[in-house]
């Protein structure tokens, strides 16, 4: 797999935010299994290949950023070199074990939970940017701008799948 690149020629990287409703409060002994995974699987992503960037607070992970004035949500925002590197990652490394088991920690999202969008190679977004994409793909659907999995774009613009 290669850096993306759009037709002019910039090195483009993948942004993707999730986020995930809690079933329970954080500390929560019914979330201590997910919890103390969390850095190892965090290290997993960083190291991963393809991997660029993960948006962390001062504690090394982002669990305390509040999105949506919900305490029960979990918000996470990293850089990819492609969407291929961040589908490797997802469901073909140790973290497809915890998607599997996401309904023991997570409720059934109320809205799409991903969004991916291209940036120029280097970028940093953060959370607010992140927070804009989702109201755009909740209020208008997959586009170039703010896109998922399912319907996913090249760093053209183009759509480039749907599963």
């Amino acid at each position: 797999m290669v850096d993306a690149q759009n037709t002019k020629g910039h090195t483009a990287q993948l942004a993707q935010a999730n986020l995930a409703w809690m079933r329970y409060a954080f500390h929560d002994a019914r979330m201590a299994e997910m919890c103390a995974a969390i850095d190892r699987i965090n290290r997993l992503g960083d190291e991963s290949v393809g991997a660029v960037w993960r948006y962390q607070t001062t504690g090394g992970d982002a669990t305390d950023v509040r999105v949506l004035e919900d305490p029960r949500i979990l918000f996470n925002l990293t850089t990819w070199r492609s969407l291929d590197h961040l589908r490797l990652y997802v469901y073909r490394s140790e973290h497809v074990a915890f998607v599997r088991r996401r309904r023991e920690w997570f409720i059934p999202p109320p809205k799409d939970p991903v969004v991916l969008w291209w940036v120029t190679a280097g970028t940093r977004p953060g959370v607010d940017e992140a927070m804009a994409r989702f109201d755009r793909l909740w209020r208008q659907g997959p586009s170039a701008e703010a896109f998922t999995f399912k319907e996913a774009y090249d760093p053209d613009g183009r759509l480039v799948g749907t599963n």
